[in-house]
């Protein structure tokens, strides 16, 4: 291969941030760090790079600064302060240990397993309601009706929104996940982004000071109340800021992960059949899923000094992706990454959760959102098809994520 190959692609060009496996191949073989011109973020693309970044916290700090998110960034944070909100401060996902164990410890007492499996009767309830609403038709916008649905409701419910209130609370995590266009973003989606933002955080600081007082078998009363005699409580700037990272996180990851798990179902329908003669492929499946199109393609650190990695020197203080999305589509780690394998032999090593202090609190949920999800999709529908053609780019843009536009299906009702 010769040098110009990686130059023929452009990352921030809608068509390939939507369908970025072809060039993350050929980073793999020519660029595995690969600084994005005009921006001057690197990538980290292989498995190995990223697993010893991850562990290496020290250099690759999480403590990025807001600053260096976009060019309107001190806007976004004016806009929420000047509302009396709350400026984005380093919480669980921002901090470094010692102190992310603080943040950790206190979110790992509410994502308890022990909470996750007494969530499961309700999860399938709110599975088979939103099927039971189409199911009749033979067809549903499967992103709007069913995989924004579902982990809306739930997210939405602990924090104490009703379940009617799902597309107010899209609304908010739509706006709080404004900041992954940074790097193209304008100036008036800027603004409009951080407004609905402060409308969210005044809404949850009224539920923080109600369930400080009169606690609830929620999210929100659980976050308040996580400390220990011995702990300091969260405040309110750390509250909000925490579930801005779960809502950004817990909401539009498990979209997305529901919305490629069908889409690989349409693609491969044997598997379809095959999930609902066997139920114990339901796992295999999931794992599959969100290694093969992982909801996180990418999340940020800083180097805190200069380091060499694949004989790349990043210099300090530069921004660099990690990329979760790359890395499992790593033919070094996963044999024939880019072919869907239903028993795929070490699957489980995906870094669709990310790795070491900072892999995902949510994962219990996730996966069991996933689960309880395909469960009854498998067993209530089959001969599922596209209903209407796919939009190219099939993706919004985004620096991190990979969220679906669209998306129409049609089926037969078992």
């Amino acid at each position: 291969m010769s040098e110009s190959n990686v130059e023929k692609y452009n990352f921030l060009d809608p068509l390939v941030n939507s369908d970025p496996y072809e060039f993350y191949g050929v980073l793999h073989k020519e660029q595995p760090v690969y600084q994005i011109p005009g921006v001057g973020i690197y990538m980290l693309t292989k498995y190995d790079d990223i697993r010893m970044a991850l562990k290496d916290y020290e250099t690759f700090s999480n403590d990025v600064s807001v600053a260096t998110r976009g060019e309107f960034s001190s806007l976004h944070q004016n806009i929420l302060v000047d509302g009396g909100g709350w400026e984005h401060v380093q919480t669980l996902q921002r901090t470094d240990p010692p102190v992310h164990k603080r943040y950790r410890k206190l979110v790992d007492r509410v994502f308890t397993k022990k909470r996750v499996d007494e969530l499961l009767p309700h999860l399938d309830e709110v599975v088979n309601e939103l099927i039971d609403n189409f199911i009749e038709k033979g067809n549903c916008d499967f992103n709007d009706e069913f995989a924004m649905r579902m982990p809306g409701i739930i997210i939405a419910e602990q924090l104490g929104l009703s379940r009617d209130n799902v597309a107010t609370f899209k609304k908010w995590a739509d706006s709080m996940l404004g900041a992954s266009r940074a790097p193209i973003a304008t100036e008036e989606e800027v603004t409009a982004n951080a407004k609905t933002e402060l409308e969210a955080q005044l809404f949850l600081a009224e539920v923080f000071e109600d369930r400080r007082k009169n606690p609830k078998e929620d999210l929100m009363s659980a976050m308040v109340h996580a400390h220990g005699d011995d702990e300091e409580p969260l405040s309110m700037h750390e509250l909000q800021n925490l579930m801005h990272q779960l809502i950004t996180g817990g909401y539009e990851t498990t979209q997305s992960a529901i919305n490629h798990g069908m889409w690989a179902l349409i693609r491969f329908p044997d598997i379809a059949e095959k999930i609902y003669e066997d139920e114990s492929l339901l796992k295999p499946f999931i794992e599959e899923v969100l290694r093969w199109e992982s909801p996180v393609q990418f999340l940020l650190r800083r180097t805190s000094k200069d380091v060499e990695v694949s004989g790349t020197v990043i210099p300090k203080d530069s921004m660099v992706m990690m990329g979760y999305g790359p890395a499992n589509r790593d033919e070094e780690k996963f044999s024939c990454p880019h072919q869907f394998q239903l028993n795929r032999e070490g699957v489980g090593a995906h870094m669709a959760f990310g790795s070491g202090a900072h892999h995902c609190p949510g994962a219990l949920l996730g996966r069991q959102e996933m689960i309880r999800s395909f469960k009854f999709l498998v067993q209530r529908m089959k001969n599922i098809k596209i209903d209407k053609p796919l939009q190219e780019p099939v993706h919004n843009f985004s620096m991190f994520f990979m969220p679906m536009k669209e998306f129409f299906i049609t089926f037969d009702k078992r």
